[in-house]
């Protein structure tokens, strides 16, 4: 009877392994931003989050089912390696949000990110076609006022469009997902 115990115990730990390394090199979190350098064009967000943009995107649920559409109005303005990125987004529910992020770019590529609802400051690197940034939002209190860990990624597709691939996180545990689409207005 032990033996049997302890032969389904080592199995169901190395199923929660596996499920591990699966988790860490086979899906979105095993992306690094070196996987990104050869493509082009080249992500520069000081001229791909500049001006004004349209977005377009859905929030998945934990079960993977749409629980939020959006539009979103953006304008970015860059004064050097400085700039601000004010978003407005109206919600599938009715409501309305206004956003603005603070983002300065550094040396090799690197981005630091701040944001009134973020909890320190976000990182994050261009490289390539892409752009990755990491952060910890809270949530509004109307939407339970968690702190979710964030990993947003940002795709070149052409000079005037971005995809955004976003994962919430807590504790781990993927709670939500954001797909976008961002592209440049005819000024």
């Amino acid at each position: 009877m032990m033996t049997t115990f302890l032969t389904l115990l080592a199995g169901m730990a190395l199923m929660l392994a596996l499920v591990a390394a699966v988790q860490r090199f086979m899906r979105f979190p095993a992306q690094t931003p070196q996987d990104y350098a050869a493509m082009e064009p080249a992500f520069d967000i000081r001229k791909h989050l500049s001006g004004p943009m349209t977005c377009e995107g859905v929030i998945y649920g934990p079960m993977g089912r749409v629980s939020s559409r959006f539009t979103a109005d953006m304008h970015g303005t860059w004064d050097g390696d400085s700039g601000t990125l004010a978003e407005h987004f109206r919600y599938d529910s009715g409501t309305e949000q206004d956003r603005e992020w603070r983002l300065t770019l550094l040396s090799g590529g690197r981005i630091r990110a701040e944001a009134d609802d973020l909890v320190g400051r976000g990182e994050g690197t261009q490289k390539g076609a892409a752009v990755q940034l990491c952060y910890t939002i809270r949530l509004p209190e109307s939407a339970g006022g968690h702190a979710l860990d964030v990993t947003d990624w940002l795709y070149l597709i052409d000079e005037t469009t971005i995809v955004n691939r976003s994962q919430f996180r807590k504790y781990g545990i993927k709670v939500a997902e954001l797909v976008a689409t961002m592209r440049k207005v005819d000024a």
